[in-house]
């Protein structure tokens, strides 16, 4: 098989920089420094590590974010986000709504238990003996949602003692969404228990040392403030009701940390808050100048590895891109409904498109050989062929090489998930040789 032109798998990095071990120009010119990725991103963001712990990264660091339970890095790539929850951490704090009206008891930063960052700010929460509903209440009455929007409310949960301490439930307020919209965990099983409520869906992932997170994501259909940002319930079955009443059992607990609210379909990184919502920049991953030469212009491949955790989102989610505008460029992307995966070919603004449909969560090898011949290029994933095109391939001798977002700087197309590797040829490879490199 032929040597790649450029190679990434994400290992190496400073500030600002995101190194490359191979970038090598078709005329055998090696780049050196001239072929690592830039990276840009001024804020500071979350990762896990190889212990597996949320830790916080320092603006314009690229995150090398760990697979849950062990094993090689990826490189996490996302849009800009914010945390509509206040005191994210600290369930006691101004902005939550108090135990008493709440109907449980908080214990903050317990002892109880470890975090997701492996220190002691978690919360130990347990219902009062009161026959009513127990719940915890975050931006209590304070929030401003916007008609049409979808939302995205997201926390850690670990599970304590008794019913109350293995099922949890995340429901949204009927001034701003859809009555009865709501979604319960299993935390002793690790699954959605139920959902509720046509336009909700959920998931939940798992973090280690007990603890998950659990997602609920709904659409508002009713503008304005003095909704809750997030709102959390007790409940003592996986069948329960929005905001169940039962008669509280006050030595069941449980444990929550790291309270979310953002827009989009999708619970992205932790994003810490303390007294106000909390914003965290775009990830932008660019090459550009003489890595052109690494670019197959009139044939070429292009690979990818990925780790698939998310599913829809608003926009196109670029993998690998190669564009000097709009008009002309060659993008490898998951499209919006998270369904499939894309190799889209601009020229002179005439575009055609392969596709591989059935794509779900996990690990998948992407790979496309392109050439400008009748049926000349094909899309592999997994070691299977998926689709075969004609292309016109554009001028891209001046292009730039975007990593998990659009080359030339299109807004909003962050791959919002996370590469385990990347790699260009400048000559298409044979289809025994696209089915080999992309089998798993």
């Amino acid at each position: 098989m032929p040597t790649p032109s450029l190679i990434l798998v994400p290992a190496r990095f400073k500030t600002g920089k995101l190194y490359t071990p191979v970038a090598t120009t078709s005329g055998g010119v090696v780049l050196g420094a001239s072929g690592d990725f830039n990276v840009t991103r001024a804020t500071t963001a979350t990762r896990v590590n190889a212990s597996g712990l949320i830790e916080v990264v320092a603006s314009g660091i690229p995150r090398l974010d760990y697979p849950l339970g062990g094993g090689c890095p990826a490189l996490l790539v996302e849009p800009s986000g914010s945390n509509l929850v206040v005191q994210s951490q600290n369930w006691l704090a101004s902005g939550w709504r108090s135990d008493a009206t709440a109907n449980v008891t908080t214990v903050s930063a317990t002892t109880g238990t470890l975090d997701p960052l492996g220190t002691n700010t978690a919360n130990a929460i347990s219902p009062t003996s009161g026959n009513t509903s127990h719940t915890k209440v975050g931006n209590d009455s304070a929030t401003n949602f916007t008609s049409g929007t979808v939302y995205t409310a997201s926390a850690f949960f670990k599970q304590g003692v008794g019913n109350a301490g293995r099922y949890v439930q995340i429901f949204w307020a009927p001034t701003r969404f859809a009555s009865n919209t709501f979604a319960n965990f299993d935390l002793q099983l690790g699954t959605v228990a139920l959902v509720t409520g046509s336009t909700v869906t959920a998931d939940i992932e798992n973090y280690g040392n007990g603890w998950y997170r659990c997602r609920c994501t709904n659409t508002c259909i009713s503008a304005g403030t003095g909704a809750n940002g997030i709102s959390i319930a007790l409940i003592e079955t996986s069948g329960s009701t929005r905001a169940s009443i039962f008669t509280g059992t006050t030595t069941d607990v449980l444990y929550g940390w790291g309270a979310q609210t953002e827009t989009g379909s999708i619970a992205t990184s932790y994003i810490p808050t303390t007294t106000a919502s909390a914003t965290r920049n775009a990830d932008v991953i660019t090459l550009s100048g003489a890595v052109s030469g690494c670019i197959g212009q009139t044939e070429g491949t292009i690979y990818a590895e990925v780790d698939l955790r998310a599913s829809a989102s608003s926009s196109a989610r670029r993998i690998v891109n190669m564009s000097v505008d709009g008009s002309n460029l060659l993008s490898l992307e998951i499209p919006n409904a998270g369904t499939s995966v894309e190799f889209s070919a601009v020229s002179g603004g005439s575009s055609v498109t392969a596709t591989a449909s059935g794509i779900t969560t996990g690990i998948y090898k992407i790979a496309v050989g392109y050439n400008s011949a009748a049926s000349g290029t094909v899309l592999y994933v997994n070691g299977t062929l998926r689709d075969t095109k004609t292309i016109a391939i554009p001028n891209l001798s001046a292009a730039v090489l975007g990593l998990g977002v659009r080359g030339d700087g299109g807004a909003g197309t962050q791959f919002n998930d996370r590469i385990r590797a990347a790699a260009l040829y400048t000559t298409r490879l044979t289809d025994s040789e696209l089915a080999a490199l992309t089998t798993l």
